[in-house]
């Protein structure tokens, strides 16, 4: 049974640190802050350029919720076209409605868009009203694999949920856990689930390299970037969990 690791990559430093670590894919996203929206252009390119690995790029005009406007809607379909001329392999979407059900026709134009990349059906998902009706519009859609918590603020508080969806799923689409996953609990996710694939951000804040600090700002100059040791222990506790299933 092969395990596959997503990590996030808010920045170059942390696409390239989390590749030599031993991830799998990257979601790209902009603005931590708000949960990852549509990285620029010019990210996307230079994470192609030195990423190996498969490359996903989150499209969200903005943070908040995923109920959106004829701009924002706009904006999405142009970004998704950016996505393959940028060479990403996927892209990591989502769009409701406002009763809590997926945006069927929106979501579909933007796979459209997207083909031939595949797609993943984010976070989006922890917000509809009926999970189980959801997924199957989300399986007939298209949509390559559904990236959820399981309606939880964390992954690990939802075991009972993601482990009827996967059933529920029946290898039809990947439902890959994501949402505090870390190195203490992959492998009592993926145990007590049966997921395949497991996504994080594995995140830690850098201080600046700054030698002068304008104090009277009071500011803080951190910045997100990956913990590369959590990474490896990540994959290398999947890989471990993968032979002794095989043995």
């Amino acid at each position: 049974m092969h395990f596959k690791l997503e990590v996030i990559g808010f920045n170059i430093e942390s696409c390239v640190a989390a590749q030599e670590a031993g991830a799998n894919r990257i979601e790209l996203c902009a603005s931590p802050g708000e949960g990852g929206t549509t990285p620029s252009y010019a990210f996307i390119k230079a994470a192609r350029e030195k990423l190996s690995i498969g490359l996903y790029a989150m499209i969200r005009p903005r943070g908040g919720d995923f109920l959106y406007s004829d701009d924002d809607f706009e904006i999405m379909k142009k970004d998704v076209i950016l996505c393959k001329q940028a060479g990403c392999n996927g892209i990591v979407t989502g769009i409701l409605t406002k009763d809590g059900k997926v945006d069927a026709k929106r979501c579909s134009e933007l796979i459209e868009l997207a083909y031939p990349l595949e797609a993943t059906f984010h976070r989006a998902f922890d917000r509809v009203k009926d999970p189980a009706a959801e997924l199957e519009t989300i399986i007939s859609l298209g949509f390559e694999r559904i990236l959820t918590s399981g309606l939880r603020p964390k992954a690990i508080e939802a075991v009972d949920l993601l482990s009827q969806l996967i059933k529920q799923a029946d290898e039809r689409i990947i439902i890959m856990p994501g949402s505090g996953i870390n190195s203490e609990n992959i492998i009592r996710i993926a145990e007590n689930t049966g997921a395949r694939e497991f996504h994080s951000s594995a995140s830690i804040s850098k201080k600046s390299s700054m030698e002068f600090i304008n104090d009277d700002m009071n500011e803080s100059l951190t910045h997100i970037t990956v913990n590369e040791d959590e990474i490896k222990r990540m994959a290398d506790l999947l890989r471990k969990y993968s032979k002794a299933i095989k043995s």
